[in-house]
């Protein structure tokens, strides 16, 4: 599918689901990898992940489209955009739009702990990616000094 054959797409399903049109551009973009699509405030634009559409077909491409058309419009008509406000999950609930997309196979993070501090006193444990001065921190829930283990 190609950009121009997305951006009709999205246009249909805006019409077809919102009775809305949409004005902006939607585009494909590869350095998408742990989200399905996303919608850009500023530019009103929409991205979608074309990974999606390879690993899970048309029909959850629809979805990502229709949860980014729920951002993008209520985005426009000054009411609750984001995943916590009511406006948006009432949205969302009309239109069928799904409110997480599929993982793609093989882009789940892992953090991996380089460090590790143990709190002297009560025991706990802190992993961390970055190193911290342990001079200047102190345990969160006793104030007690850290170590690395």
């Amino acid at each position: 599918m190609t950009d121009d054959q997305l951006q009709q797409l999205v246009e249909q399903v805006s019409i077809d689901y919102f009775q809305w049109p949409f004005k902006h551009r939607a585009m494909f973009n590869k350095r998408l990898r742990t989200t399905g699509g996303r919608y850009l405030l500023r530019s009103h634009n929409i991205e979608i992940n074309p990974k999606q559409l390879a690993f899970f077909g048309e029909e959850a491409l629809i979805g990502i489209i229709k949860h980014e058309l729920c951002h993008y419009h209520l985005h426009l008509q000054r009411r609750g955009y984001q995943h916590r406000d009511d406006d948006f999950k009432a949205l969302m609930k009309k239109v069928g739009a799904p409110r997480f997309c599929e993982m793609i196979p093989g882009t789940q993070k892992t953090i991996q702990a380089l460090h590790v501090y143990k709190c002297v006193v009560c025991a706990l444990e802190y992993r961390r990616k970055r190193r911290i001065d342990v001079r200047k921190f102190v345990c969160g829930t006793c104030k007690g000094k850290l170590k690395k283990i």
